[in-house]
This record gives structure tokens, sequence and C-alpha cells, in this order.
């Protein structure tokens, strides 16, 4: 199993600090970016082979690789996103394919978590697709929210489900079993080819509804953050801290 980290976007919401930055440099603790607490998380689980998707401003990724594997244990490669300015992430992730063949915990780039999300989702049973899901969370309109089908699989995801619907909000981590590979790979493939600005998680909407079986794993209480804007920078600079 390997580990990839998905940071490719602008972060445009942070501007002026990501005007050539990408947000997963941003510091939210003292000398520790958000891709710093990435990599230390999935190096806390035993995963020390990592991917890293990157675009938007991948010099200063690149620049860091060295260090950055130096610091944390793992080994790291980069796979470059030439769209990542004009397309959006599900593109990111068919791009990774040919990585989780062999499966993969997925983290986003921008989501500030402790590493007991990693240990939920190894200890966690996992047929094909695992979501991390935050049960807890009052949901409003910006979060990634999921509906559970009767057997309580995924039947919906999408940032426009009404809040009242869903049971909870998916956090940006992913375990992909080998069973899933070829599958997603082909509904991400469709995904991005029917629209460039679909995300990666209605490559998941596709793989459930093509007969995939897509399950969810609760993380408990925990502070954890995905830094859109300024906003949410300053929370996870409040809550990195602790980790």
């Amino acid at each position: 199993m390997i580990g990839i980290v998905l940071a490719a976007g602008a972060g445009r919401r942070l501007a002026p600090l990501t005007d050539d930055l990408p947000k997963t440099l941003l510091e939210v603790a003292p000398d520790t970016t958000i891709l710093d607490i990435a990599l230390h998380n999935l190096a806390a689980v035993g995963l020390d082979d990592v991917a890293v998707v990157t675009g938007f401003a991948s010099h200063q990724i690149d620049s860091r690789l060295e260090a950055l594997a130096k610091r944390h244990g793992v080994r790291l490669r980069v796979v470059w996103n030439d769209k990542a300015t004009i397309w959006n992430n599900a593109y990111s992730l068919w791009l990774a394919r040919d990585l989780f063949a062999d499966g993969a915990l997925l983290c986003n780039g921008d989501t500030v978590h402790p590493d007991g999300v990693e240990r939920t989702m190894l200890a966690a049973p996992a047929r094909e697709i695992l979501l991390a899901m935050d049960d807890e969370k009052v949901l409003a309109e910006e979060e990634m929210k999921i509906v559970l089908g009767p057997a309580g699989t995924l039947r919906r995801i999408n940032k426009a489900i009404d809040p009242a619907e869903a049971v909870g909000e998916y956090i940006g981590v992913t375990r992909i079993e080998p069973a899933a590979a070829a599958g997603l790979a082909d509904a991400l493939e469709a995904t991005w080819r029917r629209d460039t600005t679909l995300y990666y998680e209605d490559g998941f909407q596709e793989y459930a509804d093509r007969g995939g079986i897509v399950d969810v794993a609760p993380i408990g209480t925990v502070s954890w953050v995905e830094v859109d804007n300024h906003d949410d920078l300053a929370r996870a600079r409040e809550i990195a801290c602790h980790y």
C-alpha cells in the first residue's frame, strides 16, 4: 500500500499567501506545513512510500522533496498535473491510477487532522473503497456531504446535498483497496472526460453508481479542518499545535 497526497490546486481563496505557493506548504505550526502533517501521518502508520500529486507552483514542492523525505523518513515521488490550474481534482487522482493499483491511503493536501484518522482507516474493514467520515459535525453548505443507502454504503456524495439528508462529511482521507483500483480509474476517467471541473468525489459517485462498494469509517471526536480560506487557516493553526 502506498500513501498519496493530492496537492495540485492553486488555493486562490488564500491569496496573497498562495500567489506562488501551494496551500499545502502553508505553515500551520512552527516549521510545520500542511504537507508536513500529511507526511507525518502516513509515516506514523507505516506508509513510507508516498506520492504527491503536484500542479500549481510545483517547483516549490520539488525543491523541498529531499528535505521532506529525510524529515519524515519516507520515499517521495511526484506526479505532476499539467492541467491543475484549469481542471479539477478528478483528473489529479486519475493521474495516480498506476500508483493506487496495489492499494493506497489517499489524503487531501489541504486537510489538517491527527494521525488517529489514518490509524482508524487502516484498522477498519475495507472491501473496495473506504471514506473517512465526520458524523458529529454540524453540516452546512460547503461540506462534502454523504448520504448512505439501506445497506450502509455510499449512495450520494456531493456538496449540494441538503444537510438534513446527510449522515456526515467526507474529510478527505480514503482507503483504496486493490480490488477497486481498475474500476475507480475507469470511473475517474469517465468523470473528468464528462466535465473537467468535477471533483474526485464525483468519481467515487460514478464508481458507486456502477455498482462499486464505497463504505464509510466514522472518525469519532477529532479536531480537524479543511483549509480553503483564511478563517480555515486560522483554525488549522489553533489545532495543529496539539497534535
